[in-house]
């Protein structure tokens, strides 16, 4: 429980700073750093999953990587947040594009992680 829970916060400081980082760097309205996020840790737990599963990481890393910091790393409430913030100020189409396109790369890319 503990390696899960510093993964987490670790997963959480890493989100936090890259999502800064991705917002500073675009002048839209689009959230994209929250969705960068979303897919390259949908990446990454299909990866480590497979590592995992495959035996060829210990629980202990699983525990704290998998489940500690890619859960502490990608964030679904934030982007449900942003999502209705766009549907509030008007952006329904942005809105529609951001929530197709989380869900379809969020799982494309997981995939792809775990047939690496």
């Amino acid at each position: 429980m503990i390696l899960t829970g510093i993964g987490g916060v670790i997963g959480t400081l890493c989100r936090y700073y890259l999502g800064r980082w991705v917002t500073s760097k675009s002048s839209c309205f689009f959230p994209w750093g929250t969705f960068l996020i979303n897919i390259t840790g949908s990446f990454l737990l299909g990866f480590l999953y497979s590592l995992h599963i495959e035996g060829h990481m210990p629980v202990r890393l699983w525990l704290f990587l998998g489940i500690g910091f890619s859960g502490g790393y990608t964030t679904f409430s934030t982007f449900s947040y942003e999502t209705i913030q766009l549907i509030l100020n008007h952006h329904l189409r942005a809105a529609v594009f951001y929530v197709f396109f989380t869900a379809v790369a969020g799982l494309l890319f997981c995939w792809i992680g775990t047939t690496i």
